[in-house]
C-alpha cells in the first residue's frame, strides 16, 4: 500500500507539473507584453514630441525667412557676406515698423494741412463770386475788358492777400482752427473788407476800380 501510495503520489506530481509550467509562461509572456506596449508608448510620445517641436523649429524659420523678404534692410548681407542674424533680424524690422510710422504720421499731417487748404480755398471762392455778383449788380457799372492774363493776375492777388491774413488763424488743434476760422470770415471777409482789398488790388496793378 505504501508503495502504491507513493506511486501515486508521484503520479499526481507529474500531472500537475505541466499545468504549473504552463501558467508560469502565460505570466511571463503577459509581462513582455506590458513591458513592449510601455515602450511603444514612449516611442509614441517620444516620437509626437520630436515632431511638434520641428514644426515649432518650422514655423519660426520660415517667420525669420519672411520677414527678411519683407524688410529691406534684413535683404542686405554684412561685410563678412553672411545673412543677418534672427536678432539683426528683429531689431531691423523693428526700426523698419518705426520708419513707417513716422511717414505715415508726417503724410497724415500734410493731409490734415492740405484739408485745410482746400477749405480756405472753398471760402474764398465763395467770397469772390459774391464780389463779382455784387459788382454786376451795381447800375451804371462799365465793366472794364480784362484779358484773361489780366483777370488771373487780379485773383491771384486778391488770393495771396487773404491767404496772408488766413495764416493769423491757429491750427493747433480742431476747436482752436474752427473759432479762428469763424474770426477770420468775421473781419477779413464782409463784403465792406473784401470790396477793400479788391480795391487795394486793382489799385496796385494799376487798374482803376
Amino acid at each position: 500500500m505504501y508503495s502504491r501510495s507513493g506511486s501515486s503520489g508521484s503520479i499526481q506530481n507529474i500531472h500537475q507539473t505541466p499545468s504549473s509550467s504552463n501558467h508560469n509562461s502565460e505570466d511571463e509572456d503577459d509581462s513582455g507584453d506590458n513591458k513592449a506596449s510601455a515602450l511603444s508608448f514612449k516611442e509614441r510620445r517620444r516620437e509626437a514630441h520630436t515632431q511638434a517641436e520641428q514644426k515649432r523649429r518650422d514655423a519660426i524659420k520660415k517667420g525669420y525667412d519672411s520677414l527678411q523678404e519683407l524688410v529691406p534692410t534684413c535683404q542686405q548681407t554684412d561685410a563678412s557676406g553672411y545673412k543677418p542674424s534672427k536678432a539683426a533680424v528683429l531689431q531691423k524690422s523693428i526700426d523698419y515698423i518705426q520708419y513707417l510710422l513716422q511717414q505715415r504720421r508726417r503724410q497724415e499731417d500734410e493731409r490734415n494741412a492740405l484739408r485745410k487748404d482746400v477749405v480756405a480755398l472753398r471760402i474764398m471762392q465763395a467770397n469772390y463770386e459774391q464780389i463779382v455778383k455784387a459788382q454786376h449788380s451795381v447800375p451804371g457799372h462799365n465793366e472794364q475788358r480784362l484779358s484773361d492774363q489780366d483777370k488771373f493776375q487780379v485773383f491771384q492777388g486778391i488770393m495771396d492777400k487773404l491767404f496772408e491774413s488766413f495764416e493769423s488763424v491757429p491750427t493747433n488743434n480742431f476747436a482752436e482752427f474752427s473759432a479762428g476760422v469763424f474770426n477770420w470770415l468775421e473781419e477779413y471777409c464782409k463784403p465792406q473788407s473784401l470790396r477793400t482789398l479788391v480795391h487795394g488790388v486793382l489799385r496796385e496793378q494799376n487798374y482803376t476800380p
